[in-house]
């Protein structure tokens, strides 16, 4: 993100950056609506698993709709879709307990989605692009959607990525993205 940033800034745009804590992606969605946004590189769509199992950091329902619905063109990848947001680790729900937790921090505990939760995430992100107007791209991340799920790493999930990854190839309308030349 910071050399996309970087980048951009360098060839003359002004860059917002909306961090994905539910609260970002509802201002980002909002921005996008007033016509305040000319361009989109949303990496991290990581607020659709807190909206899908519970999580602390949701971003609502049509996080993901505004700027197909607007026509602004908008870059998406899977950043983070292998994590769900809770607070400190004795705030998670019972329900959880037997999952595999991590504890980025004294406030922040991450929990590894499931296959069947990875199959799902697909289906919400294809959908939410398949009803995109305006151009629109998908990057899939060849090695991990975070730096947790890399090889060896606390969410390493070589079957979670592929049912997320296998979910998006076969439910995307490819006629329905195109590209932003």
């Amino acid at each position: 993100m910071d050399y996309a940033r970087e980048y951009l800034e360098e060839q003359g745009y002004e860059v917002l950056v909306f961090h994905a804590t539910g609260t970002g992606g509802q201002t980002m969605e909002s921005l996008i609506e007033g016509g305040f946004i000319d361009g989109v590189l949303d990496l991290t769509t990581t607020e659709w698993c807190d909206e899908l199992v519970g999580g602390v950091l949701a971003a609502g329902p049509h996080r993901l709709e505004a700027a197909g619905r607007c026509k602004v063109p908008q870059v998406v990848s899977t950043g983070a879709l292998d994590m769900v947001n809770f607070g400190p680790y004795d705030t998670v729900p019972e329900q959880f307990k037997g999952r595999n937790l991590y504890k980025h921090n004294p406030s922040v505990t991450l929990m590894r989605t499931t296959v069947e939760e990875s199959r799902q995430l697909g289906e919400i992100i294809a959908d939410k692009l398949n009803m995109s107007e305006g151009p629109t791209a998908l990057m899939i991340p060849l090695k991990g959607v975070s730096m947790l799920d890399t090889e060896g790493g606390p969410f390493s999930g070589v079957a979670e990525d592929e049912m997320l990854f296998n979910m998006l190839r076969q439910r995307i309308d490819r006629g329905r993205l195109n590209s932003l030349n």
